[in-house]
């Protein structure tokens, strides 16, 4: 038996107001195949689809599913069987999946699938709890079949981020397509470097010492690579010894 979904309400009532949108240029661009005339326009809207999913950082050739765009070009899937397709790649997975606990990893799915920002941690929790009872390929088909995304993009129409409140927008918060992939806990286990990054025009840089240079070196690696330094000189000299032999 399957844990059904759990109820949430939105944290705050300003996610429903058109007021508190920034209007004109801060409007999303649509990318839909229902006014696409042209093979250019199609590459448009794949764009716009990886840009969703995979945010602006991570756009790269490697991470293409090329298959998928040839069946979208030829009408085979519609662009909502694109993004699920996107979604269950396994650059996605090891991107953001394997990055993240179920917590931030559901917040991610419902900004990027849903256009919108999670209404309070309860809602995270809920998708969360369906992310471990059902999987990956669950949580995803559960949000690609939910009511709010077929009304809002349907199945021919790129998820873009439906909400840019302007309280938001003027505390520096970026959009989802620039956000980091990963949480803070999975930044922190990230390998730090040794010495202290200057923050500021006038910060100073770490006074050298020869006592904490000599403890903080890797003297294995170090002793390594000075013995096959010293190895191939040594090589060296005998193929130079033994070529003047041979030509005296």
């Amino acid at each position: 038996m399957s844990i059904p979904l759990l109820e949430y309400a939105p944290l705050s009532q300003n996610h429903r107001v058109k007021g508190f949108e920034v209007p004109s240029d801060e409007q999303p661009r649509i990318y839909t195949t229902d006014n696409i005339l042209a093979a250019t326009e199609m590459d448009v809207l794949i764009a716009a689809a990886y840009r969703q999913i995979f945010n602006e950082q991570q756009m790269l050739d490697s991470y293409r599913q090329r298959f998928l765009e040839s069946q979208l070009r030829a009408g085979q899937i519609t662009v909502r069987d694109f993004i699920r397709g996107l979604l269950m790649s396994d650059s996605f997975r090891r991107l953001i999946y394997d990055s993240n606990n179920n917590y931030r990893f559901a917040e991610i799915c419902i900004q990027r699938i849903l256009g919108r920002n999670v209404y309070s941690d309860r809602e995270k929790h809920a998708w969360s709890i369906v992310l471990a009872t059902k999987g990956l390929q669950g949580l995803i088909d559960e949000l690609l079949n939910t009511e709010e995304y077929l009304s809002n993009f349907g199945y021919d129409t790129v998820p873009y981020q439906r909400r840019r409140i302007l309280p938001q927008r003027t505390q520096g918060e970026l959009p989802f397509a620039r956000m980091a992939r990963y949480g803070t806990d999975y930044r922190d286990k990230l390998p730090r470097s040794y010495f202290t990054i200057p923050t500021g025009m006038f910060a100073q840089s770490e006074r050298f010492s020869l006592s904490v240079f000599i403890a903080r070196a890797n003297w294995t690696t170090s002793l390594s690579l000075i013995g096959f330094v010293l190895l191939v000189a040594f090589l060296l000299i005998l193929f130079s010894e033994a070529n003047s032999l041979i030509g005296g």
